[in-house]
C-alpha cells in the first residue's frame, strides 16, 4: 500500500516539473488530485491489476510506462495548455534558456534518486524474489543509469562543444527511468544498450520538445519520463530474456508493448485534455505575468524563498 501510494505521488510530482514558475497552486493541487485518483488508478489496473494490458501480455516491473509515462504524459498536455513562461521565446521564435538558481544542488537531488531507485526498482518485485534476482535487478539498474549518463554527456559535448552537466544529470534519470520496466528480464549487457540509447534520445527529446513543439518543460520532465519511459517499456520487447525479439521469442512481447505504451498515452493526454480545461474554465490555471515576475513563492505563498 505504502509502494502504491509513492509511485501515486510520483506521477503527479512529475507534472509539478513542467509547470513550474506559472501555475496556479491551486489548479496544480487540483490537477494532482485527479491525477493520482483516476488517471493513475485506471493505468494501475490495466497493467498490475490483472487487466486486459497484463492479460495480453505487456511487462512493466516498476512503472516507465505505469508511474513515468502517466506522469509525464499528462505533464506535455497541461504544459502546452499552459503555454510556456514569459521570456522563454523571444518574437522570432528563438528560445532563451532560463537557468536553475543552484547546479549543485541538482545534483545532489540527482543522487538521491538514483540511491533511491534500488529500492523502487528492487522492492516492485513484491514477490520474495531470491536474493540473487534482486541483485540482478539492483545491477541492471545501477548499469543503465551509468551508460545513460555517459551518453548524454557525450551527446550533449558534441552538440554543444562542451559537456552539459544539466543534461549529463537528467541522462542518468533517463537511464533509471529506461530501466525501470525491464530490469528483471533483461541481461546486464542488455540493460547498458537499454541505459544508453535512452541518454542520446533524453537530449534529442528536450531539443525536439523546446525548439519544434515550444513547449516549455522547466526540467526536461516530460523527455526524462515519458520518451524515457516509453523507450524503456518498448525495449523489453527487444531485450527480454527468452520473449525478446533480439533472443528468439518473436514479436509478441514488442506488440504487447508497443499496445500497452500506445493506450497509456491515449487514455493520459485525453483525460488530461479534459482536466487541465475544466480547472482553466473554473478557479484559472495560470498566474498572471506580474506574479509571475515576481516570482511564486511571494505570490502564491506570501513567502520569500531566499532573505535579500
Amino acid at each position: 500500500m505504502v509502494l502504491s501510494g509513492g509511485f501515486a505521488a510520483t506521477s503527479a510530482t512529475i507534472i509539478s516539473g513542467a509547470v513550474a514558475e506559472r501555475i496556479k497552486f491551486p489548479a496544480y493541487i487540483a490537477i494532482a488530485v485527479l491525477t493520482t485518483s483516476i488517471t493513475y488508478p485506471v493505468v494501475v489496473h490495466w497493467i498490475w491489476g490483472a487487466g486486459w494490458l497484463d492479460a495480453i501480455g505487456f511487462h512493466d516491473l516498476a512503472g516507465s510506462t505505469v508511474v513515468h509515462s502517466v506522469g509525464a504524459w499528462s505533464a506535455l498536455i497541461i504544459a502546452y495548455v499552459l503555454g510556456a513562461r514569459h521570456g522563454k521565446y523571444d518574437r522570432s521564435g528563438g528560445v532563451n534558456t532560463i537557468p536553475g538558481h543552484n547546479i549543485p544542488l541538482g545534483a545532489l537531488g540527482v543522487l538521491i534518486l538514483w540511491f533511491g531507485w534500488f529500492g523502487f526498482n528492487s522492492g516492485s518485485t513484491l514477490s520474495g524474489m531470491a536474493a540473487v534476482e534482486i541483485t540482478i535487478i539492483a545491477t541492471n539498474t545501477a548499469l543503465a543509469a551509468s551508460a545513460a549518463t555517459i551518453t548524454s554527456m557525450s551527446c550533449s559535448w558534441f552538440k554543444f562543444g562542451k559537456p552539459d552537466i544539466t543534461f549529463t544529470l537528467n541522462g542518468a534519470l533517463a537511464g533509471l527511468v529506461s530501466i525501470t520496466a525491464g530490469a528483471d528480464v533483461v541481461s546486464h549487457i542488455g540493460a547498458i544498450v537499454i541505459g544508453g540509447i535512452a541518454g542520446v534520445l533524453l537530449v534529442m527529446a528536450v531539443l525536439f520538445l523546446e525548439k519544434t513543439l515550444l513547449i516549455d518543460d522547466p526540467v526536461g520532465a516530460i523527455s526524462v519520463h515519458g520518451v524515457s519511459g516509453s523507450f524503456g517499456t518498448l525495449a523489453v520487447g527487444f531485450f527480454a530474456l527468452g520473449d525478446g525479439l533480439f533472443y528468439g521469442g518473436g514479436a509478441g512481447l514488442l506488440m504487447a508493448q508497443v499496445i500497452g505504451i500506445a493506450s497509456v498515452f491515449i487514455w493520459c493526454i485525453t483525460f488530461s485534455f479534459i482536466v487541465v480545461k475544466v480547472v482553466q474554465a473554473t478557479i484559472g490555471i495560470r498566474v498572471t505575468q506580474e506574479e509571475e515576475i515576481e516570482g511564486l513563492d511571494i505570490e502564491e505563498h506570501a513567502m520569500n524563498a531566499y532573505n535579500i
